[in-house]
């Protein structure tokens, strides 16, 4: 069984990241501030997008597990080694882009460079460890198992957090150095290797904060489950809605007293964003699986069936943008968006340059689904 709306979702996931990602890029002020993230506490439209990829990894796997978690086909070795070479993949190219971010220059190359400095944590990273850990709970607990280790999580993280500053920064508990999984990610990963937009101090895909990343995919993986014993029906997709509101809810009230925060990736920010998750995959399966509108939805399903393909690509190309110059102190991307939209003044021509960019983006997803080119890790 395969769902559509999930690749529907997957592929609108990927065209916002790509929106955002263009539309707010570091250090350029032509930007709305609902396309950038939020700087500490809160959220914006913009802080979905890396959940909502977590939470679809655990729908996903609710279906290419099945076999195992059924006991229709026995669990062996080579499972478990495949789960960990898709991890240690993932890994390994985000270990490649932070490389390539910062050092790839089209007049001197230089792939990898500063070494000692380099970052080791990054959304890639986070996802293949977030993936490796939810995989092998789901292959090795029953599901009242799993719902006691998601809540088990977010709890535990929170208290920690809320009772246990950093040894060596006064802060504060919450604050973006004095929270206890800075101080970890300070003594274990080692500040060199820390992002450098924190000053070296914390990184907002840190160790530590990876943790609670793991209770996204289970909660995606739990909604799989569910999922596949319902009718294909409105009234699935009126439970899915409802259940989103409800974790909404109970994140903003959560958020009272441990603050919704992407970069700490809270236990209330988990919530808040599955039940964000819910509702849009409510949208998704309502529209696409039961009343069958899949036509008006093939641009971002063609997109979500080669969604790794397009984020390594799509973040190269932001980033050979970034670095690279056509002027001194002029970017490509900001001479582009410059030359191509700059008649729509400067808040609009950053958000028109990466609407264009989604376009060709969906285009080059097109052409890979017309030659049967999917990509797998």
């Amino acid at each position: 069984m395969r769902l559509t709306s999930l690749d529907v979702f997957r592929g609108l996931t990927m065209a916002t990241m790509i929106l955002v990602n263009m539309a707010s890029l570091p250090n350029d002020d032509r930007k709305y501030a609902w396309l950038d993230h939020a700087p500490w506490h809160g959220y914006t439209i913009a802080d979905l997008v890396f959940p909502f990829f977590l939470y679809i990894i655990g729908v996903s796997m609710a279906f290419s597990l099945a076999k195992y978690t059924s006991g229709d086909v026995p669990l062996s070795k080579q499972v478990y080694w495949q789960i960990l070479r898709r991890s240690a993949i993932l890994f390994g190219l985000g270990l490649i882009l932070n490389n390539l971010v910062w050092n790839y220059n089209l007049t001197e190359p230089k792939f990898f460079a500063n070494l000692d400095k380099l970052r080791i944590m990054g959304v890639l990273q986070r996802i293949g460890i977030a993936f490796f850990f939810a995989s092998i709970a789901v292959l090795a607990l029953a599901q009242r198992c799993l719902w006691i280790l998601t809540g088990g999580i977010l709890v535990g993280y929170w208290l920690i957090l809320a009772f246990i500053p950093a040894l060596d920064n006064s802060d504060g508990v919450f604050s973006q150095f004095g929270n206890f999984g800075a101080y970890v990610d300070r003594l274990i990963i080692t500040p060199a290797h820390l992002h450098k937009g924190s000053k070296n101090l914390s990184d907002p895909e840190g160790l530590f904060s990876t943790l609670p990343a793991i209770s996204s995919i289970l909660f995606g993986y739990l909604t799989g489950t569910w999922l596949k014993r319902q009718p294909v029906a409105t009234r699935t997709s009126a439970s899915l809605l409802m259940y989103g509101l409800a974790a909404v809810v109970i994140g903003l009230v959560w958020n009272s007293f441990f603050p919704i925060n992407k970069k700490l990736w809270t236990s209330s920010f988990v919530l808040f964003t599955t039940g964000w998750g819910l509702i849009s995959l409510a949208a998704c399966y309502e529209l696409v699986d039961v009343r069958k509108y899949r036509q008006w939805f093939k641009p971002f399903e063609v997109m979500g069936l080669n969604a790794i393909f397009i984020y390594v690509a799509s973040i190269v190309l932001i980033k050979l943008l970034m670095v690279n110059q056509i002027a001194k102190d002029t970017s490509i991307y900001v001479w582009l968006s410059t030359q191509l939209f700059g008649w729509a003044g400067a808040l609009n021509s950053g958000v028109l340059f990466a609407i264009a960019t989604v376009l060709l983006w969906l285009v080059v997803a097109y052409l890979m689904y017309r030659q049967r080119w999917f990509l797998k890790i």
